[in-house]
């Protein structure tokens, strides 16, 4: 068995939907699972028309609502056999019945809880699986429904939930292999559901998550993530046009370019595939003659220093110095334990004797944990910032990194520069205004020469 996961932009039309079809039927004798994402923007125009409700804005969710059932019939229908249109017509009446009572209920009330945050953008996932299966029918192929909320089991922590990992294993195993064998099973992706039966999410971008979890409990020989890129690249191409493609690169590579930035991959899926030693590929939905990246457990041997640059935009530098003597006791526990009581992660960490610089991406709680901080140091903020993450194994091994990206980066200011623990990155902040040609720099230092094992130089594939 092999898992296929496809996201948005993969299914965010009936065109789409029948290439998707096309993929899946050149894999059958593999049996493959297939996970989608809601289809093109329907998470989005889902949480604006709870917007709408909630503030009362009947004349906006209402045609909103509309809009969105007329989307996903006009889509459906053009990708479901006709036997099947009465079955599509019932299932959408129904789905879309259940969505309005939420959302008139929602307006209400006049109040946004996270339960009701998931009940309302798991619908997108609810209707794309469920009309992907039509669609495959259509195209040739026994395709089977699971709605996941029956076999991702999590805790209550509404719209981030945590699995709960040996009850998805038990059910997976048992729902999954059975149905494989005679068809195609669909599922959807970033959603589940509590012991209880509650529905909820794992957090935007989850589908690619649901998708190693699934692989992780049936034991798939191989996860696929269909998107709309070629793969991982060594550059964000909208940051910079042209970069390379990497052709194989290790779990702990692919998960600090994905905790980094690199948007092609969701931060937590390799995770249940590294536990079980499954290979992950990310492929183009679009071109699926192109061999995409292979993320292995093993090390990757490469000529690179440097695998790719990922880059965390939106990012606060806070520079904390201690109002007390130097070497003061405690002072970096009690600074940490107020990011840890507003419940603020911290990305990065640079320390000299009792001055910290740290940086974060959620600005939620800052003025009152600067008040809290100010009580015992000084503190200043800046905005704008981006960490800059240069990625790879060899980071480790080879002297003079940190030399050449200083060189690279003449007359650009580095605001704080750090060596993450694990050791396979080097991280740094610039402003948001020295960005662009801070990676541009940065690329012609690292990849003016391409280990031809592990990249493929930008235009040899795909020109």
């Amino acid at each position: 068995m092999i898992v296929m996961k496809f996201g948005g932009t993969s299914v965010e039309s009936a065109a789409a939907i029948e290439r998707v079809a096309g993929i899946v039927k050149a894999r059958e004798e593999r049996r493959p699972v297939v996970v989608v994402s809601a289809m093109g923007k329907t998470t989005n125009k889902l949480l604006a028309i709870a917007a709408a409700a909630i503030a009362g804005k009947r004349d906006e969710y209402i045609p909103q609502l509309h809009d969105l059932r007329d989307f996903h019939s006009r889509e459906a229908r053009q990708a479901a056999s006709l036997a099947e249109r009465v079955e599509l017509d019932r299932f959408l009446d129904e789905h879309f019945q259940e969505l309005t009572e939420l959302v008139k209920g929602l307006a209400i009330l006049g109040e946004l809880t996270p339960r009701s945050v998931d009940a309302i953008s798991a619908y997108g996932e609810r209707l794309s699986s469920y009309i992907v299966t039509l669609a495959l029918r259509h195209f040739g192929l026994t395709a089977a429904h699971v709605d996941s909320r029956d076999v991702i089991v999590t805790d209550s922590r509404h719209t981030q939930a945590a699995l709960n990992f040996p009850e998805t294993n038990r059910r997976l195993a048992a729902v999954i292999p059975p149905l494989a064998k005679d068809a195609v099973v669909v599922m959807g992706g970033f959603i589940g559901a509590s012991e209880q039966g509650v529905t909820t999410t794992l957090g935007r971008g989850g589908s690619d998550y649901t998708a190693s979890i699934v692989g992780a409990g049936i034991g798939a020989e191989e996860i696929q993530i269909w998107t709309d890129v070629y793969g991982m690249l060594t550059a964000d191409p909208t940051i910079l046009p042209g970069g390379h493609r990497v052709k194989v690169i290790s779990f702990a590579e692919a998960a600090e370019l994905a905790y980094f930035g690199a948007k092609v991959l969701h931060p937590a899926t390799v995770v249940p595939a590294m536990d079980k030693d499954i290979p992950v590929l990310i492929l183009n939905s679009r071109r699926p003659e192109v061999e995409g990246t292979r993320i292995v457990a093993a090390s990757v041997p490469c000529e690179n220093t440097v695998k790719s640059i990922a880059c965390k935009r939106k990012i606060t530098l806070v520079n904390i110095h201690s109002t007390r003597m130097l070497m003061a006791h405690g002072f970096l526990r009690r600074m940490f334990e107020v990011f840890d009581r507003f419940q603020t992660p911290v990305d990065m960490v640079a320390t000299s004797e009792v001055s910290v610089s740290l940086t974060i991406d959620n600005c939620k709680n800052l003025e009152a944990i600067q008040a809290e901080l100010r009580q015992f140091a000084e503190v200043n903020v800046e905005h704008d910032q981006v960490i800059v993450c240069l990625v790879g194994e060899n980071i480790r091994y080879t002297p003079g990194v940190a030399r050449r990206v200083f060189n690279a980066l003449d007359g650009i200011n580095i605001r704080m520069i750090s060596q993450g623990a694990s050791l396979l990155n080097l991280s740094f902040v610039v402003s948001e205004a020295d960005l662009n040609r801070t990676v541009a720099a940065l690329h012609e230092e690292f990849f003016s020469y391409l280990d031809p094992a592990v990249f493929e130089r930008n235009g040899v594939a795909h020109a």
